[in-house]
């Protein structure tokens, strides 16, 4: 029997292509993993960048993924979701250190701290996947001279999905660059909302108590249009609600042609 063999990818005008140089899988249905960075490739952290694999037509199959790395490390990091019958994450999570992947040329998004006005609080609300431009961001040196005080939120289902929960308490413990200003700036607020854990509301709940703002017994419990900022991503229902109570407090979207007091991604959720 004849085994097929996948023609070997092939770089274009908007595609390189990289090298998997790690593979992480959390459980069974969440991995990240890291790939060479090509030396004219730019990015902002919190930006998001087209990657993929070939698909069965023989064409790139792309998809859009947030860069969970900050924009000067060396090495591409994302996180993903495992879908069985996805068309790209069924594919992608096979994949292996050594392996071919598709990485866009142009990255974008409006997750960056130049789409937000000047602030003193910003909170990172994420839920599930939406983690990884936080982990691009928190690990940047810039954020801690923009911001007094920075607050990442992870709303997941289940204990295993809190990915980097280890990195996040230790407050970025072992990264050399940005280790001093975290541990006095940087709060992590989990919550797990299938399984018992000791925070298992949802993000909406947390803001609402106050026990969002529990780390900052300085500062109000409330969101202030004054002096916070806000990004969101995850799922579409909790950007749509809480995009809404944020315009009812008097926050205005942000964009990175005219910054604002919070920014989606309008990219992800249309």
């Amino acid at each position: 029997m004849t085994v097929a063999v996948s023609a070997p990818l092939e770089p274009s005008a908007s595609l390189s292509v990289e090298k998997v140089l790690s593979v992480k899988h959390w459980n069974e249905h969440l991995f990240s993993f890291t790939i060479t960075r090509p030396a004219s490739f730019r990015f902002r952290s919190g930006e998001f960048v087209m990657i993929g694999l070939q698909g069965d037509n023989g064409k790139p199959l792309l998809r859009a993924y947030s860069v969970a790395s900050p924009a000067y490390a060396e090495e591409l990091e994302f996180l993903s979701i495992k879908v069985a019958d996805g068309p790209l994450t069924s594919k992608l999570q096979q994949i292996q250190v050594g392996d071919d992947i598709y990485l866009g040329r142009k990255p974008t998004g409006t997750l960056v701290t130049d789409a937000l006005k000047p602030g003193r609080r910003l909170f990172l609300l994420g839920t599930g996947t939406g983690l990884a431009p936080w982990m691009s961001i928190i690990r940047d040196p810039d954020v801690y001279d923009l911001f007094n005080q920075i607050v990442v939120v992870h709303s997941v289902r289940r204990l295993s999905d809190l990915a980097y929960r280890d990195v996040l308490e230790s407050k970025l413990a072992e990264d050399p660059l940005v280790d001093e200003a975290a541990a006095n700036q940087l709060s992590y607020v989990p919550t797990v909302t299938r399984e018992d854990f000791h925070t298992r509301d949802r993000i909406d709940v947390l803001i609402k108590d106050g026990r969002l703002f529990k780390d900052g017994a300085a500062n109000p419990p409330r969101f202030d249009p004054e002096h916070d900022r806000v990004m969101l991503c995850g799922s579409m229902a909790m950007i749509k609600e809480t995009a809404e109570l944020l315009e009812s407090l008097g926050f205005t979207e942000g964009s990175n042609a005219h910054p604002g007091d919070y920014v989606i991604e309008r990219a992800f959720v249309g």
